[in-house]
């Protein structure tokens, strides 16, 4: 059996990229990395303090195998697809993707899915020129450790002019507490493109000793007037730990809608943020998350406007149980000379339990006089008027305030694009809030 890594450096990575067999300019990448991650801090999370976290577990390298078919999927994983599994769709398990589908008339039109560890080889030039530079390896210790050590991953490019219909979907699972789970998620979305892309990532371990590390990133590159719509449910075990780092860039005229549900059952640290480089870019961001038990979670939203009449707006709900807390930080940032720049975000936390707590942190810095900025930020329990309304009718108070807290989180689980999906997170939440 191999033996978990729990510390490594330049040589360690090195070795691994060779040992894929990967390009020799991937090999440098991953060594400097490697080598950064002995030398940068943590990131230091407000009110979060990360060294008592289990970060130093970074699993070892533990392929899925291979299937020809989705009917061949082991169970576990098949139970993630949704009805709508017959377009685009990309499986990874544990520490390797296992499948993907294609549909022939989106080859005919150029698109490219597959995993990201192929597109190194088969699409260098389109790989080398955005991997790790929206979310880049000097940023901190879990960003290098990331560059240096991730595995799978998916690579989607759409051309130019290319309207994809139906939602691609990306499934990220492990069973093997032991394993490396760093997956790569990186979409390239051409001018005038537009695409609905799903990302389902599950664990289930069983009953396990070991922590799970699933350090992961999200890069998206939007073109010139291209639309991308990212759609990600997150539901992994307690005995993980939950990073992810998601980061868009913004050409003139485009366009990015994250629709995100953090649910994860144990510790978690998020960063979605969109950089507005282009003018006339626009970025919309909805965020849930339901913490409960012990868990402790930091949920951050970003918005840079680089670009003139720019438009940002960010909404968090979150909900708290028990003695579960969170810190909810959300960040617009305007650049000097983003004139007619409009920056909006709203965050909310429900407590359910005197023990929970919930901080929502709206921060607005703003460096140019001719922009639009707001914001919005509440914390308290479920409305007692409205409890008191919904029994005058006859329902129940634990029905009422069910009632409640899903209204509280639907602006974000309406949004999510795959009915399928949807109902799975209906499932999820229901679990959580039971």
């Amino acid at each position: 059996m191999s033996t978990p890594t729990t510390s490594f450096g330049r040589e360690a990575a090195a070795a691994l990229s060779r040992s894929k067999n990967e390009p020799a300019w991937l090999v440098s990448l991953r060594e400097e990395a490697g080598q950064l991650a002995t030398e940068l801090a943590l990131p230091k999370p407000e009110k979060l303090p990360l060294t008592r976290w289990t970060l130093d577990q970074y699993g070892a390298n533990r392929p899925g195998q291979q299937v020809a078919s989705a009917s061949d999927l082991p169970a576990p994983i098949a139970a993630l697809l949704t009805e709508e599994n017959n377009g685009a769709l990309i499986i990874q398990h544990n520490s390797s993707v296992i499948y993907t589908q294609l549909p022939e008339e989106l080859k005919a039109q150029g698109v490219v899915l597959t995993s990201l560890e192929e597109a190194a080889r088969s699409h260098e030039d389109l790989f080398r020129k955005h991997f790790m530079t929206a979310y880049t390896k000097d940023e901190h210790k879990l960003a290098a450790v990331h560059a240096a050590l991730w595995n799978g991953g998916v690579f989607l490019y759409v051309p130019r002019d290319v309207t994809i219909e139906a939602p691609i979907q990306a499934i990220l699972f492990a069973d093997d507490a032991e394993a490396t789970f760093m997956p790569h998620v990186l979409v390239i979305a051409d001018s005038n493109s537009r695409v609905s892309f799903v990302e389902r990532t599950a664990t289930s371990l069983g009953e396990t000793t070991s922590t799970l590390l699933h350090n992961s990133a999200v890069e998206v590159f939007t073109k010139a007037g291209a639309v991308v719509q990212y759609a990600a449910v997150h539901e992994l075990n307690d005995s993980a730990i939950d990073i992810a780092y998601r980061r868009a860039i913004l050409d003139n005229d485009s366009r990015i809608e994250w629709i995100v549900g953090d649910l994860h059952n144990g510790n978690a640290v998020t960063d979605t943020k969109s950089v507005l480089k282009g003018n006339g870019s626009t970025s919309d961001s909805k965020i849930i998350t339901v913490g409960r038990g012990s868990q402790r979670m930091s949920l951050t939203t970003q918005a840079v406007h680089f670009g003139r009449s720019t438009e940002s707006d960010m909404i968090t709900r979150a909900v708290m149980k028990e003695e579960a807390t969170a810190i909810i930080n959300g960040v617009t940032k305007i650049e000097k000379g983003a004139t007619k720049a409009n920056g909006q975000q709203t965050e909310k936390v429900l407590m359910l339990s005197p023990k929970a707590r919930g901080d929502a942190n709206p921060i607005l810095l703003i460096d140019e006089d001719d922009v639009k900025a707001g914001h919005a930020a509440s914390v308290g329990q479920v409305n007692a008027d409205q409890i008191y309304y919904l029994m005058s009718r006859g329902i129940s108070r634990s029905e009422a305030e069910r009632l409640i807290i899903h209204g509280f989180l639907d602006p974000v689980v309406s949004e999510i694009p795959l009915e399928g999906l949807r109902e799975q997170l209906h499932r999820i939440l229901e679990r959580k809030l039971g």
